[in-house]
């Protein structure tokens, strides 16, 4: 119990870390979008953390503390929040303190689901191998490089989707091998087809719910 507790400590050092460096980097004058980005694969990358919880104990659970904190602190920024608040100048495209009560929030919400429905399951990796990476890098390459656009929802770029595509499936594929889980890779890049798609023609925000809800239904129809 008290490792588990400890691994907590570090836990919420690390994520609360990563949001205090890369506000002083925007005070630096780093990109706001970029660290929003920086700040998504960072935290979605906690659950690197599972690996030397003690899974026999109840207080393996205590795992999304860090999340469960962050969507306390998200609901009352996204309402109460000045604009040169921490969360709004790291988490927000615009400085629009509103945008925290979508994408960040539910980005938290996923995480604390995960974290203790789907304890160390393969869906659990493999969404926060798509979530964390593929949408995280994605909008970056997408927003910056992008050349070919298209547009369901939201507009998005070609460029975009086939890096959520390359890195959402090498994060999928990179945790599951890290936890000791027997992968199937063509399962794997038929799970990346599908949240490619899924990210592709979602509105704005709402992927970070549809993209590992996608997930749990292809591991559900192939019962893996």
């Amino acid at each position: 119990m008290l490792f588990n507790i400890l691994i907590t400590i570090v836990s919420l050092v690390y994520v609360f870390g990563v949001v205090a460096l890369m506000d002083l980097a925007v005070r630096k004058g780093f990109p706001q979008d970029l660290s929003r980005k920086v700040v998504h694969v960072a935290a979605g990358s906690w659950l690197i953390f599972w690996l030397v919880y003690d899974s026999s104990h109840w207080t393996k659970y205590l795992n999304i503390t860090a999340a469960f904190i962050w969507t306390i602190l998200l609901l009352l920024k996204g309402f109460t929040a000045k604009q040169d608040d921490q969360a709004v100048k790291t988490m927000t495209r615009t400085g629009d303190r509103k945008e925290l009560l979508r994408g960040p929030l539910y980005f938290t919400l996923v995480m604390n689901l995960l974290g203790t429905v789907f304890y160390s399951t393969p869906f659990a990796l493999t969404a926060m191998g798509f979530l964390t990476w593929g949408d995280g890098l994605a909008p970056v390459v997408g927003t910056r490089y992008g050349k070919h656009s298209y547009k369901v929802f939201s507009k998005k770029t070609i460029e975009g989707s086939i890096t959520f595509f390359v890195f959402g499936l090498t994060g999928a594929v990179l945790f599951n091998i890290l936890f000791g889980q027997t992968t199937n890779f063509e399962f794997m890049l038929l799970c990346a087809v599908v949240a490619t798609t899924v990210e592709g023609i979602s509105p704005k925000d709402f992927d970070n719910i549809f993209i590992p809800l996608s997930i749990y239904l292809l591991y559900s129809v192939y019962h893996i």
